[in-house]
């Protein structure tokens, strides 16, 4: 069994170009699913049937886990025993009719347009005003948060852009999505402004001769990670007065913002990489709840 989880995450890494946040979550799952398996008797991938399976999944729900967990770690297992069969190590995939409970929608977390420009705005005079040593912090603080905003991308992605990959004569950013698709996406003069400051007066100066192509460089001269990214934000948000958010947050707020100001559905979506439309529509949810409060709180009908 063990061989098989190995081999199982050789396939995500090599066949299906999963992240490796992905690749760690799908590979524990299926890990946890093979000991539950052993501790009731199946020590084999071919034992493992419906019925086990779906004992597995109430074991979970009765831990008390969320509905969008059990709902990963169904797709865990069947990910894993569909590729079990096609590759002959069990005669048939027993999780061809396994279901797992449906997750509720949830609408993404969004700053409206004033808090966002004031984030932004407050992120680039705290560059403005910082002193000479604190001055490469805050211009990378700056230039993540406009990049999050102005193209919309996701953390993962803005920490793995390099240099070469930012066209600031044109203000185009190359990132590498989920499931290693790559995309070209633009960005507007203020975010051109945060990544010509950075690398003139920022980067230079955190710079070691280990640290490589990586347009984000942390104190120590090495690749800025999400966490500080995080933490950036987060920071950002305090210091301007809004809501608290995460770097997620600044691409949801930049997708319904394209949407409110009229942007087309699929151009969004290619925008952030979507693979789904589906996905792109979430955004008109939150357009639509927005209007929905608006009218509860001022039609007298209401």
């Amino acid at each position: 069994m063990s061989d098989a989880v190995s081999r199982f995450g050789s396939y995500l890494d090599a066949q299906r170009g999963h992240s490796a946040h992905t690749r760690r979550a799908y590979v524990a799952d299926v890990t946890d699913l093979l000991r539950y398996a052993m501790r009731h008797g199946s020590t084999r991938l071919d034992a493992i049937d419906l019925v086990l399976l779906r004992g597995w999944l109430a074991s979970q729900s009765d831990r008390g886990l969320a509905r969008s967990t059990l709902a990963r770690r169904g797709a865990s297992a069947r990910a894993f025993l569909r590729w079990a069969h096609r590759s002959g190590l069990i005669p048939v995939d027993p999780s061809a009719r396994l279901a797992s409970p449906k997750v509720p929608r949830t609408l993404p977390t969004v700053l409206d347009v004033d808090a966002a420009g004031r984030l932004l705005d407050g992120a680039r005079a705290a560059a403005d005003e910082a002193d000479e040593a604190n001055r490469p912090a805050a211009l990378r603080s700056w230039v993540a948060a406009e990049l999050l905003y102005g193209a919309g991308i996701r953390v993962g992605e803005l920490v793995s852009v390099d240099v070469v990959h930012v066209d600031s004569r044109d203000r185009l950013v190359r990132v590498l999505g989920k499931g290693g698709k790559e995309r070209v996406v633009p960005f507007g003069i203020p975010a051109a402004r945060a990544v010509e400051a950075w690398l003139t007066d920022g980067r230079p100066e955190l710079v070691t001769a280990t640290t490589g192509d990586a347009l984000l460089v942390g104190e120590r001269g090495g690749r800025w990670g999400q966490r500080q990214v995080r933490e950036a934000v987060h920071r950002l948000a305090a210091q301007a007065g809004v809501d608290d958010v995460a770097p997620h947050a600044l691409r949801h707020s930049a997708a319904t913002h394209l949407l409110q100001g009229g942007s087309d559905l699929r151009a969004v979506q290619e925008v952030l990489g979507h693979a789904n439309l589906a996905t792109t529509q979430r955004y008109t949810h939150v357009d639509a709840e927005r209007l929905r409060s608006v009218y509860a709180q001022a039609f007298p009908r209401a």
